[in-house]
């Protein structure tokens, strides 16, 4: 199946999954951009519970802004916060310090363009997990696509598909909050290792 999914910052176990299954792979970046979806936010498990991160972002063109053009608001110090709260869910995780190089370089380096911060994640998720898929970004926007399947609203699009059969994994904080299904990738990769690109075959 070929799928049109939308750009997303450290994306949710099941969005990979969907990249995983896909024969041809397409990133929106001509939609109006929609505030307040999986663009510029994940969730992880820490000491506290389920954990919101939130990218800023700045609007060039109010309301009307293309996601291409998205700008990340780097006034603010959100990558060592986001980095911060990574390593304070995941320093005592199996696979923290085997992974941790690879990801903390995009949290020490600037990025302009959310887009290009999301497509960076994207390329180191998909070297790690060894997902050999090329990824391919729209050229126009189509309210309507021939070709591919729209998973554009994700993960409202697949609300009752792979993310209603996650199975559960040990995560660092399940002892005190429970298993948490379909947090960022990142929890999987940290928790799992090398046996994350056979749990997601598998859903």
């Amino acid at each position: 199946m070929d799928i049109l999914l939308p750009t997303a910052y450290l994306p949710q176990v099941s969005y990979i999954a969907e990249c995983i299954h896909a024969g041809r792979l397409v990133i929106e970046q001509f939609e109006t951009y929609p505030k307040q979806t999986i663009r510029n936010h994940c969730h992880i498990l820490g000491p506290n519970g389920k954990q919101k991160l939130s990218i800023p972002v700045n609007k060039i063109t109010g309301h009307h802004t293309l996601t291409k053009d998205i700008r990340i608001d780097n006034n603010s110090p959100w990558q060592r916060l986001h980095w911060r709260s990574v390593g304070t869910a995941y320093s005592n995780s199996p696979f923290f310090l085997y992974y941790q190089d690879a990801f903390e370089e995009t949290f020490t380096r600037r990025f302009d363009f959310l887009l290009d911060l999301n497509n960076r994640l994207l390329e180191i998720i998909f070297e790690i997990l060894r997902i050999d898929k090329l990824v391919e970004m729209t050229d126009r926007f189509e309210k309507k696509p021939e070709e591919l399947t729209d998973l554009r609203s994700f993960p409202l699009a697949r609300s009752s598909t792979r993310q209603s059969i996650l199975p559960p994994y040990t995560q660092v904080f399940s002892n005190r909050h429970g298993f948490h299904p379909d947090l960022s990738i990142i929890d999987l990769i940290f928790n799992l290792g090398p046996e994350a690109g056979d749990y997601l075959a598998t859903i």
